[in-house]
């Protein structure tokens, strides 16, 4: 069962916060291409001004505020919208936003309304305001409008977003996929997160996946023995979320790549197979069999080569033992 008293603005505002960078990739990708990379994030503490203290609808406000190269400011405000969709007011938002600008008069302010609810919406809400005389524009005003419910869970169970795999349940998806789509929430959240985040956000997606924890333990039982998959049941049991549910032992063992720095670095030469050469989360496979030694020297041979062939070459030949 659902628990009501849930605090959903404090559970999205701990993703974001925790995820400053992956979240403005996932929302806004194009501002890397835009603006180059980020050189330092803020959290601004300014609360936004409200008509009304019980303006349920801002009780999620994060104000992160980005540096680029060359002093560009982009300021990224974003609003979790999870309440009755007929409480939102674009008039509202619009005099928020322009009390952000004037607050951060250098800045690039982009308001950002996620909507959270799972359900399909029989009518949208406005879009855009505008105001024209003739040819001369007056005024012209939209926000980023992401609505989870209208994402397909199936489409993102490759990306190389944290924040993404977070959010999967709270996508749609057919009721015979909700297994899948909660193992490549914890499958993906291991490989892209440190171990501490992984423990602190398989909460969330417990909670909003709705499992108890005998269909979580269900679901683990059931998970292949893929050695992603066998270090999840380890560190959840270590952590003492499965004591006294899980019958038997966890079976398997980890193997080197799961094992300290080795861990790390295996993780790390992850994320740039994701992110520099745009490999699938499947392929990730292709560093197992490599040693610490092998993922460094790997880690330093990515920094400087844009081939993913050459990469591809360099493992097959470094497993065969072609490369000393």
């Amino acid at each position: 069962m659902t628990n009501t008293n849930i605090p959903h603005d404090q559970n999205f505002k701990n993703l974001f916060l925790d995820f400053p960078l992956e979240t403005l990739e996932w929302i806004l990708p194009e501002t890397i291409q835009s603006f180059g990379p980020v050189i330092k994030y803020d959290f601004s503490r300014q609360e936004t001004r409200k008509d009304k203290l019980a303006d349920g609808h801002l009780a999620l406000d994060i104000p992160i505020l980005y540096t680029f190269r060359n002093n560009r400011k982009l300021l990224l405000w974003l609003v979790e919208f999870q309440e009755d969709k007929s409480e939102f007011s674009i008039y509202k938002l619009l005099r928020y936003t322009t009390d952000k600008m004037e607050a951060y008069p250098d800045a690039l302010v982009v308001p950002t309304m996620i909507f959270s609810d799972r359900r399909q919406w029989r009518k949208d809400v406005a879009r855009y305001l505008d105001a024209q005389l003739n040819d001369r524009v007056l005024l012209h005003f939209e926000y980023v409008f992401l609505k989870l419910y209208d994402l397909w869970a199936r489409d993102y169970f490759d990306s190389p977003n944290p924040v993404v795999k977070i959010l999967l349940p709270k996508m749609r998806y057919e009721p015979e996929e909700r297994w899948e789509v909660i193992r490549q929430a914890y499958i993906g959240l291991y490989q892209l997160a440190s171990r501490t985040l992984f423990v602190k956000y398989t909460d969330f997606i417990d909670i909003y996946a709705e499992i108890d924890a005998a269909e979580r333990d269900q679901i683990l039982r059931e998970m292949d023995n893929r050695k992603e998959t066998v270090m999840i049941k380890q560190i959840l049991k270590e952590e003492g979320r499965m004591e006294g549910r899980v019958e038997g032992r966890v079976e398997g063992r980890v193997e080197g790549l799961v094992e300290g720095l080795q861990e790390e670095r295996f993780k790390l030469l992850s994320r740039m197979l994701m992110k520099k050469y745009r490999r699938p989360l499947n392929e990730l496979s292709i560093l197992e069999g490599l040693c610490s030694e092998d993922l460094l020297e790997l880690f330093d041979l990515m920094i400087d080569c844009e081939s993913y062939s050459e990469i591809k070459e360099w493992i097959r030949q470094r497993k065969s033992g072609n490369i000393s």
